[in-house]
């Protein structure tokens, strides 16, 4: 009798052990897809350089570039953009989980964005605490990465512009 109550034991045992196995393989396996879904983990399918078009409000197209550098122990993204020949600076790292953005602009500011995923893009909105206002600063206010068709080689990214109290929509046509 002793013999069975301690065969049952050991089942129940180690039925639990194989459920908690399970569970925590399960919970691992989603906090890994979790983690490549981010939005800093989608802003890595940049890495590399890119040319293309961009097309103001106003019609007017010009070229342009960026490059895309993985640094500080894959921790940061470094974006170098030449827009009609003006180069200009982004860059991308995570805080607790949160894309953190900052455009070095040749508007002459630096606003500082949030990112999310939305749909298939990365949406990166205005921080609250820019300080940055339309009647007295110009400035990049979003922007937006589509990644629809990053696979086969192309990236449109929309972006919306401050710039002397008036809103304005540039988008670049990139292809890597």
């Amino acid at each position: 009798l002793k013999l069975k109550k301690m065969h049952s034991i050991r089942k129940i045992v180690m039925n639990m052990m194989i459920r908690l196995l399970i569970v925590g393989l399960a919970s691992m396996t989603a906090l890994a897809f979790a983690e490549d879904q981010s939005a800093f983990a989608q802003m890595k399918q940049m890495e590399g350089s890119w040319e293309g078009m961009l097309t103001r409000s106003t019609g007017e197209v010009v070229e342009t570039r960026s490059t895309f550098r993985l640094i500080s122990d894959g921790n940061t993204i470094v974006e170098t953009l030449v827009e009609d020949g003006v180069e200009m600076l982004t860059t991308y790292s995570e805080q607790d989980g949160q894309l953190k953005v900052t455009h070095y602009c040749s508007l002459g500011t630096e606003p500082e964005f949030t990112g999310s995923i939305e749909d298939g893009s990365v949406d990166l909105a205005l921080a609250a605490d820019t300080g940055l206002h339309a009647e007295h600063h110009n400035y990049v206010a979003s922007m937006n990465y589509n990644f629809a068709d990053v696979e086969g080689g192309s990236v449109v990214v929309s972006s919306t512009i401050m710039n002397g109290g008036a809103m304005s929509r540039i988008e670049r046509l990139l292809a890597g």
